[in-house]
């Protein structure tokens, strides 16, 4: 008998074992289909909390201002020494006059403060120097290197009246954890189910193995290799995750949908269904590798389990 051959009626028993397992088969994929769905949920998620992060770090920054009347030559040399640093993605100077400009446009409506200012023979408003980092961990490391005072030679030093850092400390640092506990709990949701999936297909492979015992044993009898006692078993465990894979893809349509409709604005102006139809392929690809694998591993398992005794 040829490997075509052979192959085609593992994958014909497979189907028809996957069919006459009826409600079993029906809860592996249900089980698997909710691993998959978290899985997709999980992908959904980290694209809108990296689309918002990202959002969120290019309106962060460090503000470092200067005495009013310092020298514009001195504030570019420090620009020029905290541009080289690994972390620090831009440097944005404000002069004095600008600095007041933007003060005024900030208080416009506020005519008390604005004939105070007017009463004023100098500018009272510093320069400034806007400092935004590669990552938002990083600021820190980047306040620290005014704070240190190796760093800067004296005269350069004197003319810093403060550092905001402290003041966006704490936005920095729970955005930063928002990040870190969002992605430790996808991992670890996702392993869980995934643990739940294998032992579920696991145990309905065993059962499908044992409804079949009769059968292996004659085709044990007449000298059928591991292998091909194995290979539909393992084409039903895929088909677990095959069918599982299209039954989550359709769900996420509507799903996105209504999140396209209603959570857009929310979402830093990401719309969901627009992004999972465009990434669609890419979700198939995942899911089927995730489904199809989960499956299939379960089913080895569970017939090497067998074959053993």
């Amino acid at each position: 008998m040829s490997k075509t051959v052979k192959a085609r009626r593992m994958v014909r028993t497979g189907f028809l074992n996957f069919i006459r397992n009826g409600m079993v088969s029906i809860a592996s994929v249900l089980v698997m289909s909710i691993t998959l769905a978290v899985l997709t949920g999980i992908l959904l998620f980290n694209h809108v909390l990296t689309t918002t992060l990202t959002s969120v770090q290019n309106k962060v920054d460090v503000s470092v201002y200067f005495l009013p009347g310092a020298s514009e030559g001195d504030i570019l040399a420090v620009q020029s020494k905290v541009s080289t640093l690994p972390e620090v993605a831009e440097t944005t100077y404000i002069s004095e006059r600008d600095a007041l400009a933007d003060f005024r446009a900030r208080h416009q409506n506020d005519q008390t403060t604005l004939q105070a200012l007017d009463e004023l023979d100098e500018n009272p408003i510093g320069a400034m120097l806007n400092i935004r980092a590669k990552e938002i961990s990083q600021y820190e490391s980047i306040s620290n290197f005014f704070n240190d005072g190796t760093t800067l030679d004296t005269r350069t030093a004197s003319i810093i009246d403060h550092i905001d850092y402290n003041k966006n400390k704490d936005e920095i640092s729970a955005i930063q954890g928002i990040l870190n506990k969002g992605k430790f709990l996808g991992i670890l949701l996702t392993a869980i189910l995934m643990t739940l999936s294998v032992i579920v297909t696991f145990n309905t492979i065993r059962l499908a193995i044992y409804f079949a015992r009769e059968e292996i044993s004659v085709m044990r009898l007449v000298g059928a290799s591991n292998k091909q006692v194995q290979g539909p078993f393992i084409v039903e465990g895929a088909l677990y995750g095959i069918v599982a894979t299209v039954v989550t893809l359709l769900l996420f349509i509507p799903i996105t949908l209504w999140f396209g409709r209603n959570m857009t604005s929310f979402f830093q102006g990401v719309n969901l269904f627009k992004y999972y139809l465009s990434n669609i392929h890419e979700f198939l690809g995942i899911l089927l590798v995730f489904g199809a694998g989960l499956g299939a591993l379960s089913s080895v398992m569970a017939a090497r389990r067998y074959l053993r005794k």
